[in-house]
Parts: structure tokens; C-alpha cells; sequence
């Protein structure tokens, strides 16, 4: 991989709204939803949904640090999905919808401790953030229909009540991030 690039795993919910909002953040070069932070290997989406094996819902960024930086990836990410809220985004309920940041590096690890103090002092939130930080250790994809969701399904009911809402408001607040 190019020295520029760098790879974050981050969990909010469910995955499909994740990767319909980063697909569209200016320098990010690429995003896979699959599963990370669990125990079982090569876990199905079945599995997954159980709550069973551990693993959260994740989207794997690949993104160009020298167009975005990580801070700005987090800023994005806690503000599309509510980090306060344990095991829980709106309707998605489960260990598998945790909010959780998989880093990849101490450096990632020291902003995302950073980053929560920050936000746990700023009031912007009634109460403490719930994020789980976990260094990375492996990754699955997702079964191919899951991939590319929003762009193939944007009709579907989940993307016009769920996800179409976050990304207004990704749009609305980071203008500047906008591909």
C-alpha cells in the first residue's frame, strides 16, 4: 500500500450507513463493510446478526492521509451516529451495531483517546461516550450484497428513512469533505 494511505476500522451502527457516508469523504480511496472485533473465523452475516461471535458491524476506510487526516475522519464519524448509546443505533439493536474504532496504529490509538476525552468535556453530549477502542487484528467482508448498498438500493425503505438522513447531515456539516 502507498506510503500516503493508512486503513481505520470503525463501527456505528449498522454498516451500510457508514460506508454510504464514506464513500463520499474527499480522499477516502476505498470502503468495505465486513465484520471485525470478534472471536469466530470467516463469520456469515447470520452469524453476525446472532450477537453471538463478538463481532461488530465495521466498514474497513482506506484513505489518503495527505488529503484528509485521521482527526477528520473522526470528527466525521462521531457525528453520524450516536456514540453515547451502547450496543444501539435507532432500530438496530445488538453488540453488532457498537459503536467501536479498530486502530491500526499507536498513533490512531493516542488521537482516538484524544478525541473522546475532547468530546466527553466539549457537553455536546448528555453523557459519556461509549466507543469501544480495540487495536485491529483481522477483518472480514461482507457478503457481496452488502457491499456498495446504498449506491445499488437507494430506494430501499432502510436507505430513504435511515441512511438518506446521515448523509444530509454529512453534507451539511463537513461541506468541505465532500468529494
Amino acid at each position: 500500500m502507498n506510503e500516503n494511505f493508512e486503513k481505520i476500522y470503525l463501527g456505528g451502527g449498522c454498516f451500510w450507513c457508514l460506508e454510504a457516508v464514506f464513500q463520499r469523504v474527499r480522499g477516502v480511496e476505498k470502503v468495505v463493510s465486513g465484520y471485525s472485533g470478534g472471536k469466530t473465523d470467516n463469520p456469515t452475516y447470520e452469524q453476525v446478526s446472532s450477537g453471538e461471535t463478538g463481532y461488530a458491524e465495521v466498514v474497513e476506510i482506506t484513505f489518503d492521509k495527505n488529503i484528509i487526516s485521521f482527526e477528520s475522519i473522526l470528527d466525521i464519524f462521531f457525528d453520524i451516529h450516536d456514540p453515547t448509546s451502547l450496543n444501539k443505533q435507532g432500530n438496530d439493536i445488538g453488540t453488532q451495531y457498537r459503536s467501536i474504532i479498530l486502530v491500526t496504529s499507536p498513533d490512531q490509538l493516542a488521537l482516538c483517546l484524544k478525541k473522546i476525552a475532547e468530546l466527553n468535556s466539549s457537553g455536546k453530549y448528555n453523557t459519556q461516550l461509549v466507543t469501544e477502542i480495540k487495536k485491529f487484528d483481522k477483518f472480514y467482508s461482507a457478503e457481496d450484497y452488502h457491499q456498495n448498498f446504498y449506491i445499488n438500493n437507494q430506494n430501499y425503505p432502510y436507505c430513504t428513512v435511515v441512511i438518506d438522513p446521515k448523509l444530509k447531515k454529512f453534507m451539511e456539516h463537513f461541506s468541505q469533505n465532500i468529494k
